[in-house]
């Protein structure tokens, strides 16, 4: 029997394209040491094989690696020649800043409305006719809930 994982089409294709991608760029390392004639060549083939593609591989969204001609780098994030993606660090730390921003605020609200809820509570004692004691006392208390029957 053979262990092999299961893959999905979508998975097998990317795993192609990375592949794919790879080989043309090692096979693109030493174009610029090659006479002229022999790139022309390569850019009339290459240009053959693109348009034999099918449309839905030739959208930007598939392409995962290198350019065919290695000299820029498609991929975000990757260390080619775009430098080392700077970018991605700034965004995770921006939705870092992002969360402990909104977790301050709800902490804030949070607090705010139980200092409010406590000021409408002391502000019916106070202005109660009743003395703020009658309430600790038991027999109130039960005349209350007597009373409310």
């Amino acid at each position: 029997m053979t262990n092999s994982p299961t893959r999905n089409p979508a998975q097998i294709a990317a795993v192609e394209s990375r592949l794919g991608l790879r080989l043309a760029a090692r096979l693109s390392e030493g174009t610029e040491r090659l006479p002229h004639d022999v790139t022309e060549r390569l850019r009339f083939a290459r240009g053959v094989a693109l348009s034999r593609m099918p449309k839905a591989a030739q959208s930007p969204g598939y392409v995962y690696g290198s350019s065919a001609g290695g000299a820029t780098s498609i991929m975000l994030g990757s260390r080619g020649a775009g430098g080392p993606g700077w970018w991605r660090p700034a965004a995770s730390l921006l939705q870092v800043l992002a969360l402990a921003g909104g977790l301050f605020l709800i902490g804030h609200l949070h607090a705010q409305a139980q200092i409010s809820a406590a000021a409408e509570i002391d502000t019916a004692l106070l202005s109660d006719d009743l003395p703020p004691e009658a309430y600790n006392d038991p027999g109130f208390v039960e005349f209350l809930k007597t009373s409310s029957d």
